[in-house]
């Protein structure tokens, strides 16, 4: 029932839409911000290396301490490049509502990554409002470009057409 109503409501794609839209321009304005000015994500890196978030005495998330390590750290310039691109290409995503699902999915990414790292800021409301649109799945993007882009993807990939047996 309430499955129902968050995919398929016509008058819940008005609440995804404004959703989308606050989520968006959270996005795009972080992204741009990162983009102009002279985002560094080095330092936090480093700092997510030497403190870890620990329980007990000992580091809650020892794997994600090794990816920053051993891949984030080496490659920071990559990092520099692709985590404001990211914020920017998901701001953008919800905004229009083109393939939706897919920009909320990596804002989840993104702001896991930000809570492993120990950053808690307003991650867990930006994941918590961001799930509502994941369950919604293609209703968030009604009111926006997913309702020609799914129908045009699906058609390209033969998806939900009756087989030729």
């Amino acid at each position: 029932m309430i499955g129902d109503l968050f995919r398929h409501n016509k008058y819940m794609a008005v609440v995804w839409l404004l959703l989308r839209l606050y989520l968006g321009i959270t996005w795009l304005t972080l992204g741009i911000g990162k983009m102009t000015g002279g985002f560094n994500a080095e330092g936090f890196l480093r700092n997510a290396v030497a403190n870890p978030v620990m329980r007990e005495g000992s580091a809650v998330y020892p794997n994600y301490v090794a990816f920053l390590e051993n891949f984030a750290l080496p490659y920071a310039d990559f990092i520099n490049f692709i985590i404001p691109l990211g914020e920017v290409l998901v701001g953008l995503g919800l905004i229009v509502g083109v393939l939706t699902s897919f920009a909320a999915f990596f804002a989840i990414v993104m702001n896991m990554s930000f809570l492993l790292a120990g950053t808690v800021s307003t991650n867990p409301w930006m994941i918590a409002l961001t799930f509502f649109l994941l369950v919604a799945g293609a209703n968030a993007g009604r009111i926006g470009g997913d309702r020609w882009v799914l129908p045009y993807i699906k058609k390209k990939l033969g998806w939900g057409l009756p087989s030729s047996r």
